[in-house]
């Protein structure tokens, strides 16, 4: 699987960008993608049991990332996905 790092740069620079690109890459290569010809939003609408569990992990990291910048205990302890 292709993970963002040091040496590739994502032209997006918000938070949480890493671990969108990350599930991103992680759902175009899964077999919902590349056999049925879904978009990765469809595969995660419809929970297609062909999905990994290693993406649906990174789907549940995205989401609580994105909660925490919602959180204002946040200030405290630093945002996620950095």
């Amino acid at each position: 699987m292709m993970r963002y790092e040091d040496t590739a740069e994502l032209e997006d620079k918000t938070s949480c960008s890493g671990l969108r690109a990350d599930l991103k890459m992680c759902l175009l290569e899964s077999d919902c993608c590349r056999v049925k010809k879904k978009t990765p939003r469809e595969c995660l609408q419809t929970k297609d049991p062909d999905i990994p569990d290693n993406c649906l992990a990174l789907k549940n990291l995205f989401f609580e990332c994105k909660r925490s910048l919602l959180d204002n205990r946040t200030r405290f302890r630093g945002r996620r996905g950095y």
